[in-house]
């Protein structure tokens, strides 16, 4: 017995080959054999969930470089005594981690309860008896027996088949039914095997014997699952976190030496209090707030996320959905409703006919058995014509050597076949066509020609064909035959029609006004997705196919794919490709597809997006999930995820340049003046005020401009407004010191009290000139935003002016200095609004 061997094809082999290659019979296996194969290949499982456990979530986001240096602060400020300073650092860390952590650990949970949709038992052959056994028991060699409503447990071949039907969508993306019968089939796809039974596909009707080949991640289900075991690359908005790490971590290298080296190596200052200076300073330049104003403020986009349908499973990628500039997606479900309709009833000649509706009603009407999705649009259509006063005489039920199925139906003395099946089994019965009104017409070369071309025509719009034939009976017939079926007058088809979504076109059209690129990968022809684009007026350029694709190399995959929108007949890994492709390319790629086959391409993603109803596989891959199927939604959602990181980027860009300039002036300062220009207590309440100030941030508005286009992290923007408008700062620090020292005269504790006003004053209200690149007045702030500014400018007015601030080492300011001080506040605040259009 040889199991292992290439499951890829097996529904290309024979049969007896299987049976050989497998060790067993068509009468199944025995207990022992059962037990044995089950020690041997494992439960038929999927791969498990690939979460990881909390501690190594939390050490993950620890050996962040933002993190790391957040607590070197901590815990240098812990070690001078500074305990205000560490316990603050170390609880807003803690807090923000433990949030983040929360929110995904949740996440987690509650994709496993989504997982309950598999099959509990399945109905095995056993020592010669059908046992059900427990789903995960089925091993290689088990023969299982299927009907209606049963869920495929796993990958086998059909041995036998009594009219079933099965749903294969969540392999394929289709929704049509797919019927199954057994025999050798040469396809190469599993789209193409008619022979083969994937596990986690839906029997919709009949009944099938299956001989399983292979089982948990074995099969196709199972080995798309274990895809999504490997770790999933960093999102977009980890990989910026991670670089403005790294800059302000060679920021406060770069300061702190400076001050060290020139206050202690070449001006021969104590250790002790240049030590204790520098470290204030690297101190102040880390933004401690940091961690807790990105978990606020993706918490709170998740919130209005999920007022707006759609619920966040990551924080991070509600940045990643505002920085997406390409979407990819599957087009059922996205673009199309995710349903069989019925489009039209035609006759021959392609003319839209009642006649046509009438018999195909009356064959769903009386055909036994479960309903396909076929059925059920036909009876859903054909509602509103009266049958009254037909009845079923009897019935030739559909099988797969027919391909359909015959009702013998009557009304007064009137009896009439009615046939209703592939077309190319129904034609060839045929030997007239139905021209209406009674008249007919022999179907010769000429008609059948037409015939085909117009079943070609509408095979490239997507649509599927059932042809309706019907033929007059004896008064008498009372028994249907297979034989009867023949002389049969062709009266037309139903053209079956997955319909694309109304709201399509125009939520494409609000996605390219927001500078995001729809990218269709289908799994179906070309001439369908071309024609699907086409009906829905979206513009797209470009086509390539899953045969094309598979000719070329990564590199050469990555050259072209940034000029193609349509991608037709690919395979799941085929998607995987193309999104990492674009990511290659730098885009910020965002997948969206409910299907198994689109878990892969999900999980591969910068944001992955799927729709509740989807399947489990695909819903677990996800990083959020739209409640409802329509592309809209994601329209809102990107507009969230771009406020959202606007406002991450106002206090990112506040924290490092205002921080920035003030450390730069201590530390110049430092080099000329026989006094430090603040006490290290000075900084970090100056520091921890500021922070108090900008806790507001993840509450302010957003200019509509911020959100006409895809932001992203870009360290090189961040490094220029800290260089310029920290430059700024420190220029005007420099003149208040002049000012000081020239015409104020002012000793040690009078120089530190006014800088220590003047510093904390620009950098609080600097907040209302660059949150916006508007003018100031044409942009109001958030009640919050203005409140907590505001109080935290109060109370650093009243430490500094009050008795309070003689503690600290402050001293009474004279008037004349505290008009200057307000003097060069203003003009600072003008100027800035003028460089921020630099910056």
């Amino acid at each position: 017995m040889n199991i292992s061997p290439s499951n890829e094809w097996f529904w290309s082999e024979p049969s007896e080959e299987l049976f050989e290659r497998l060790g067993c019979t068509a009468s199944g296996l025995s207990t022992a054999e059962a037990e044995s194969r089950l020690a041997r290949f494992g439960p038929n499982t999927t791969a498990p969930a690939t979460h990881h456990r909390i501690g190594g979530k939390i050490t993950r986001r620890l050996t962040e470089p933002l993190v790391a240096i957040l607590f070197v602060a901590a815990a240098i400020a812990g070690f001078t005594g500074d305990l205000g300073s560490f316990s603050i650092i170390v609880v807003v860390i803690l807090l923000s981690i433990i949030l983040d952590v929360v929110q995904e650990y949740r996440a987690e949970v509650a994709a496993d309860a989504l997982k309950r949709s598999v099959a509990v038992q399945a109905d095995v052959r056993r020592d010669g008896v059908v046992t059900p056994v427990p789903v995960d028991c089925v091993v290689p060699g088990d023969i299982v027996e299927l009907r209606a409503g049963d869920l495929v447990p796993a990958d086998g071949i059909v041995l036998g088949s009594h009219t079933a039907h099965v749903n294969e969508a969540l392999m394929t993306g289709e929704p049509y039914p797919v019927e199954k019968y057994p025999g050798k089939c040469e396809g190469g796809t599993p789209a193409e095997a008619f022979n083969a039974l994937f596990a986690g596909t839906a029997v919709i009707s009949g009944e099938a014997t299956m001989l399983v080949v292979a089982t948990g991640p074995s099969t196709r289900f199972g080995g798309i699952a274990a895809s999504l075991a490997s770790r999933q690359a960093p999102t977009a908005f980890e990989q910026g976190i991670h670089r403005l790490g790294l800059l302000i971590l060679r920021l406060t290298i770069f300061l702190t030496l400076f001050v060290l080296l020139m206050n202690n190596v070449v001006f021969h200052r104590p250790i002790l209090e240049s030590f204790l200076f520098a470290v204030a300073l690297a101190v102040g330049l880390t933004p401690e707030l940091l961690p807790m104003v990105m978990t606020v403020t993706l918490s709170r986009g998740a919130l209005r996320m999920a007022a707006k349908r759609v619920i966040v499973k990551k924080l991070a990628a509600i940045h990643d959905l505002g920085a997406m500039d390409v979407l990819c997606t599957d087009k059922t479900g996205t673009l199309t409703e995710a349903r069989v309709a019925l489009l039209k009833t035609v006759d021959s000649r392609g003319v839209v006919s009642e006649r046509v509706l009438t018999f195909a009603g009356l064959n769903s009407r009386f055909s036994a058995g479960i309903h396909s999705p076929l059925d059920d649009a036909i009876l859903e259509s054909s509602a509103r014509l009266s049958f009254d006063g037909w009845t079923k005489v009897d019935e030739v039920p559909f099988d797969f050597e027919r391909r359909r199925v015959s009702v013998l139906a009557a009304k007064d003395n009137e009896r009439i076949l009615i046939v209703k099946g592939a077309p190319q089994e129904v034609t060839v019965l045929a030997g007239f066509v139905d021209m209406g009104k009674g008249a007919m017409a022999p179907l010769d070369s000429s008609i059948r020609a037409a015939l085909d071309d117009l079943e070609g025509a509408e095979a490239t719009q997507g649509n599927r064909l059932l042809a309706v034939a019907w033929k007059r009976m004896d008064a008498g017939h009372t028994e249907l035959r297979p034989e009867d079926e023949r002389d049969l007058v062709l009266a037309g088809f139903c053209v079956f029609v997955d319909p694309p979504k109304e709201s399509a076109a125009a939520a494409i059209a609000g996605l390219a006004k927001a500078g995001v690129r729809v990218k269709i990968l289908s799994g179906d022809s070309g001439l369908v997705v071309r024609h699907l684009v086409d009906v829905l007026g979206i513009p797209a350029q470009g086509l390539m196919t899953g045969a094309q694709i598979a000719e070329l190399d990564a590199a050469a995959l990555t050259g072209r794919v940034q000029d193609v929108d349509l991608f037709a007949r690919l395979s799941p890994d085929q998607k995987t490709q193309v999104v990492n492709a674009l990511r290659r390319r730098g885009a910020t790629v965002g997948f969206m597809g409910d299907g198994v086959n689109d878990a892969p391409a999900i999980h591969a993603a910068h944001v992955g997006l799927s729709v509740e109803g989807a399947t489990d596989v695909a819903r677990a891959a996800a990083d959020m999930i739209l409640l409802e199927r329509d592309l809209n939604i994601l329209v809102d959602g990107i507009a969230e995820g771009r406020r959202t990181f606007t406002n991450i980027l106002k206090y990112v860009r506040m924290g490092t340049s205002s921080n920035f300039g003030n450390m730069l002036s201590m530390a110049v300062a430092s080099i000329f003046l026989p006094f430090l220009p603040l006490t290290p207590i000075q900084i970090l309440l100056n520091n921890l005020i500021y922070d108090f100030s900008e806790i507001g941030i993840p509450f302010d508005r957003v200019d509509p401009e911020d959100l006409a286009r895809p932001h992203a992290w870009n360290m090189g923007s961040i490094l220029r407004f800290t260089l310029v408008m920290g430059t700024l700062s420190s220029v005007f620090d420099m003149i208040t010191f002049a000012a000081l020292l020239l015409w104020f005269y002012a000793g040690p504790e009078l120089f530190r009290t006014a800088w220590f006003l003047e510093s904390i004053i620009t950098q609080i209200l600097v907040i209302f000139v660059i949150r916006t690149t508007k003018p100031m007045w044409r942009s109001r702030a958030h009640p919050v935003l203005a409140a907590s500014s505001l109080l935290a400018l109060a109370a650093a007015i009243v430490v500094v002016l009050s008795p309070i601030g003689s503690a600290l080492g402050f001293v009474p300011l004279p008037a004349m200095l505290l008009v200057a001080i307000c003097g060069i506040a203003m003009t600072y605040l003008v100027l800035v609004e003028v460089a921020k259009r630099i910056a």
